[in-house]
């Protein structure tokens, strides 16, 4: 049975400041292809073009050339305002500082990407809620996010992601600032997303992340090309 793509990139090109002195190709010729339900890994030193592959499916902006295909939706194609709306519908967001507001709430900012969306505010409540009990930091709801610790941060930010359920979860370094018991913790819950049937890209130079069984696949990302390794290859 065919899988159901839920990323397509061909012959993908993004060029920064085109035509002029400080002209920049961060991604060139990329063909990349994402089943529904898998989890990839994107690695690459910094400077490869991995941010600019991650900010393209994430639907932040859509390539200088080529096809890119995001739930269906050819970016091409949006006007910035509908690019924005299938964003919010589409891609759940874990950054690698967290972008929490500290003097918020931990309810209050796993409900912030509702706002736009105008769910009723009983109802923000009732999702948030149900993600804090099942990322086990119910108890921590009325905490100001800058009084709680880092993993407890980075259990807001998924809960923050998953807040609208949408199909696809996109991670930036999502270990970068947590010790070696907080980064299995991270990658667990991401199993458990993927079992779930989330769609799961993470960014990471980590080797925790590369090497976790729950990766389908290490895509390599060097000056703006990519290619597919197994994940096995890194062990």
């Amino acid at each position: 049975m065919a899988k159901t793509m839920l990323i397509e990139l061909e012959q993908v090109n993004k060029t920064y400041n085109r035509g002029k002195a400080n002209e920049v190709r961060a991604l060139r010729d990329v063909d990349l292809r994402v089943a529904v339900g898998e989890m990839v890994c994107l690695k690459g030193p910094s400077g490869s073009g991995k941010s600019t592959l991650l900010a393209i499916i994430g639907c932040v902006f859509p390539p200088s050339s080529g096809r890119a295909a995001i739930a269906g939706r050819q970016l091409a194609r949006l006007p910035d305002r509908f690019l924005t709306i299938h964003r919010r519908e589409t891609i759940g967001f874990i950054f690698q500082r967290f972008n929490l507001l500290p003097a918020l709430s931990v309810l209050d900012n796993i409900t912030l990407p509702l706002l736009p969306l105008g769910v009723p505010p009983k109802e923000c409540r009732r999702r948030a809620r149900v993600l804090l009990e099942r990322l086990g930091i119910v108890h921590r709801e009325n905490f100001p996010a800058g009084r709680i610790s880092g993993g407890e941060l980075q259990r807001v930010a998924i809960a923050r992601a998953l807040i609208n359920n949408q199909p696809l979860i996109l991670a930036d370094e999502p270990t970068a600032h947590l010790d070696s018991r907080l980064s299995h913790e991270f990658m667990a819950i991401m199993a458990e997303l993927k079992a779930a049937g989330k769609t799961i890209i993470i960014t990471s130079h980590d080797p925790l992340v590369a090497e976790h069984p729950a990766i389908d696949r290490v895509v390599e990302v060097h000056d703006g090309r990519v290619g597919d390794t197994a994940p096995e290859d890194h062990a």
